[in-house]
């Protein structure tokens, strides 16, 4: 903007609207704020970020002069332009590993000192901030010779945050999916997906074998949900809910092994949810595990009934087909129900 009003016009067009792009995925964000920063003249446009890495069981920096466009398409064609830099978590980087890392990102004089003071910054940051990943791209040298971060995204480590409350306190939800905000309200592991099946699971390796399995049958996952091993029946209402209220959600398939989890008090908490938010949605159930016999007592003498499966293959299989069943009925405007037995 050259001047006031022109940024109050620009701003105009920008605000309230949504913003799509490869990060936000099609629904996109919607814009409810606008940060003004200065114009620079920029002449190089590079990469820096730092991360915690696996192989190296420490802090890790990853260096191109490629910047100003995807790290990940500069990896796959080029991927001799990019150097990382292993840190030790108890030193720091060391002036020897700064300096090759300016010189690598072909700064020199000046603007070397500068690139090694602001890494040395950010490596500060990054761990007294209890990140896990700083990246930015573009870090500039502009024409008169400054290195500036114009571009920046940041991420904390979600177990950090009794430490960093007042980092978390800026936290808006309004940029987030609905339904996962909702989820960590009740302490469930929730992620949204684009599918049509609704899915309860409880344990990580259980969830995404059971998303394999939906796949392996031709359908699509509207979520990723693991309610773990210790939920309570409050939290079983809630993820019921969460999966009712989902527009994109025609089936619902639960998927539970009893071990620590007790199967009968997820059958509780399926027909208490069933009873107190109407639920409609077709509930397709594997069970297996602690407490089984008396948790199918409990879903037979419910007068909501649910769709029970003898086995995962079953469970997958019925969902699927239930699934477009509603599905095409609603392409047409067609109400449908289901009845037991079928």
């Amino acid at each position: 903007a050259n001047s006031a009003s022109h940024a109050e016009e620009i701003s105009s067009k920008m605000l309230n609207q949504v913003l799509v792009t490869k990060q936000t995925g099609e629904q996109g964000r919607p814009v409810d704020t606008l940060m003004m920063v200065e114009r620079v003249f920029i002449r190089r446009e590079l990469y820096l970020s730092l991360t915690l890495d696996r192989e190296t069981c420490g802090p890790l920096i990853v260096a191109s002069q490629a910047g100003g466009t995807s790290i990940e398409d500069v990896a796959k064609e080029t991927p001799e332009k990019i150097f990382k830099v292993p840190v030790s978590i108890h030193d720091g980087p060391t002036d020897e590993q700064l300096s090759e890392l300016a010189n690598n990102l072909g700064f020199s004089g000046a603007a070397a000192d500068e690139a090694k003071n602001l890494v040395n910054m950010l490596y500060k940051m990054f761990m007294d901030m209890d990140m896990t990943m700083v990246e930015i791209n573009p870090l500039a040298e502009t024409i008169d010779g400054r290195v500036l971060v114009c571009d920046s995204k940041l991420n904390f480590d979600d177990n950090a945050e009794f430490r960093q409350k007042d980092i978390f306190a800026r936290r808006d939800v309004s940029q987030e999916d609905p339904r996962e905000v909702a989820a960590g309200k009740h302490d469930l592991n929730y992620i949204g997906l684009d599918g049509s099946i609704g899915c309860m699971v409880n344990g990580a390796g259980l969830a995404m074998a059971t998303l394999d399995i939906i796949s392996l049958y031709g359908g699509t996952a509207a979520n990723f949900l693991d309610v773990g091993g210790g939920a309570t029946r409050g939290q079983i209402e809630k993820a019921f809910e969460i999966l009712n209220d989902d527009p994109n959600v025609k089936a619902i398939m639960v998927n539970i092994f009893g071990g620590i989890m007790r199967c009968d008090v997820i059958a509780q908490g399926m027909l208490a949810a069933a009873e107190n938010i109407g639920l409609k949605k077709p509930v397709i159930v594997r069970l297996e595990g602690t407490n089984v016999e008396k948790a199918m007592e409990v879903v037979a003498s419910s007068p909501f009934r649910m769709i029970m499966a003898k086995d995962l293959d079953d469970a997958a299989l019925k969902a699927v087909r239930i699934a477009n069943i509603v599905k095409q009925a609603e392409d047409i405007q067609v109400g449908v129900s289901f009845e037991l037995p079928l």
